[in-house]
């Protein structure tokens, strides 16, 4: 049974599930995998070198399927200068993609462009606050992510049980639910809070269609929900990620004082690629959410979202029988 929010009927999409870009995973196969399922996930800009590429991986990810997908636009400051955001943007528009997912930065400098091409924006951020700014600048939805997410999660430590339902009260916008999101159980949770969809990362970072080495996959399903580690709080970017040998050091170098640029040097981008490639599971930094502790098995991309579907009707079901 497909569910209809105001994000399904927004993004013309069977369940009410996105899957946020990951850098180095967010590729053509896999996101055709998302839309395939029903669901809608977004090519990562930043994975590629030159907006060149990012065209062509557009063309390859339609060649692939005729559902929905996106883009996602990061503005992180060690991503790169604001100019190669900006150019990334123009091959969105130019390839008619229908809906991007900003983060990073207040998406203002993208807005017009994208707004003059009809293109939705779902703006990915960590606070009710800076949500109301993103509404005021027109986007078209706002993703919550809470304190148990992978990757980056925000200075204010606020749980998603908290989050979701002050941005909803908040706004007026439609809200998608981020961050240890991996049952139909938690999908139904996010829902009843008043998300209009969730957003998933972890939890299909570890399918078969995800294209890191196994090694990384065996490592996620393996955590339990203890297992990850918040790194760089002291360059006020914190990050959610598995608790690793690098984790452990970057911590131990935090807790020395160590400067900002021996901090950020040990958690470069190329070193996570690495990982991804070589199966490396201790010498990089690999983003992921509490909601590891959810995952028993490396499932298909269309399996887990269709257990997830299926267990939130189950759950429901069980729910509406409890009443009277």
């Amino acid at each position: 049974m497909p569910f209809k929010t105001r994000i399904t009927e927004m993004l013309a999409i069977r369940y009410p599930i996105l899957c946020g870009g990951m850098q180095w995973v967010s590729r053509a196969p896999f996101v055709a995998a998302v839309a395939e399922a029903g669901a809608l996930g977004f090519i990562t800009a930043e994975s590629f070198a030159t907006p060149g590429e990012l065209r062509s991986e557009i063309r390859a990810l339609r060649a692939l399927t005729d559902k929905p997908f996106g883009v996602n636009l990061s503005m992180l400051p060690e991503l790169g200068p604001p100019e190669r955001t900006l150019r990334f943007c123009e091959i969105v528009v130019e390839e008619g993609v229908a809906v991007v997912e900003t983060a990073g930065r207040n998406p203002e400098p993208l807005m017009p462009m994208l707004k003059a091409a009809g293109v939705k924006v779902l703006h990915k951020l960590t606070s009710v606050r800076h949500a109301l700014t993103a509404q005021h600048l027109g986007v078209d939805a706002v993703t919550l992510v809470g304190y148990g997410s992978g990757g980056h999660v925000g200075l204010d430590n606020v749980a998603a049980l908290v989050l979701i339902p002050a941005a909803v009260q908040a706004l007026s916008i439609p809200v998608v639910a981020g961050g240890a999101v991996a049952t139909g159980a938690g999908l139904l949770a996010a829902l009843a809070l008043g998300a209009e969809a969730v957003l998933l990362g972890t939890a299909l970072l570890a399918t078969e269609e995800s294209p890191v080495h196994p090694a990384i996959k065996e490592r996620i399903i393996r955590a339990r929900e203890t297992d990850t580690a918040l790194i760089l709080n002291t360059v006020r970017n914190p990050v959610r990620c598995l608790r690793n040998r690098l984790a452990k050091e970057v911590l131990g170098q935090e807790a020395a004082n160590a400067d900002f640029t021996t901090i950020i040097g040990m958690v470069s981008g190329q070193r996570g690629q690495r990982a991804y490639a070589t199966g490396d599971t201790e010498s990089a930094m690999l983003p992921c959410g509490q909601a590891a502790g959810l995952i028993d098995r490396v499932k298909p991309v269309r399996e887990v979202i269709a257990d997830m579907a299926a267990e939130a009707e189950a759950v429901l079901r069980r729910l509406n029988g409890m009443s009277g």
